[in-house]
């Protein structure tokens, strides 16, 4: 059984920064392709940044590129986020994901297990 637990999130002010973790049991981690997702208050959950198995391929959505950067340790099962210039908008809870394929997608559907959250909220 796959298991993914982040950790990291908090309470801090715009302009702050922080590093979110995932870390994966259950499953090679190496040949899943990973993924943050975010769901702001009173809206649907959204794709935030996704990378391949390798680590070599990376994608950002448009409104954390330039801020955001995903990347991952293979050798340590993890995942992170480092979220840099953090805006009252990035206020959310953020999932992990693994999906079931090796390649980088923003799909939801693609992606087969979920972490269960860590709460981000950034105050102006």
């Amino acid at each position: 059984q796959v298991q993914l637990v982040e950790s990291g999130g908090g309470s801090v002010q715009a302009g702050d920064s922080l590093r979110l973790s995932c870390v994966a049991s259950g499953r090679t981690f190496s040949n899943h392709g990973m993924a943050w997702f975010r769901q702001p208050p009173g809206k649907e959950r959204e794709f935030v940044a996704a990378i391949g198995w390798s680590g070599d391929s990376t994608y950002l959505a448009d409104s954390v590129r330039g801020r955001f950067t995903i990347s991952r340790a293979n050798a340590l099962n993890a995942v992170y986020l480092r979220m840099d210039n953090l805006k009252p908008e990035d206020t959310a809870v953020y999932y992990c994901a693994m999906s079931g394929t090796p390649n980088y997608t923003d799909r939801p559907g693609d992606f087969d297990s979920w972490g269960q959250g860590t709460q981000v909220t950034v105050s102006s």
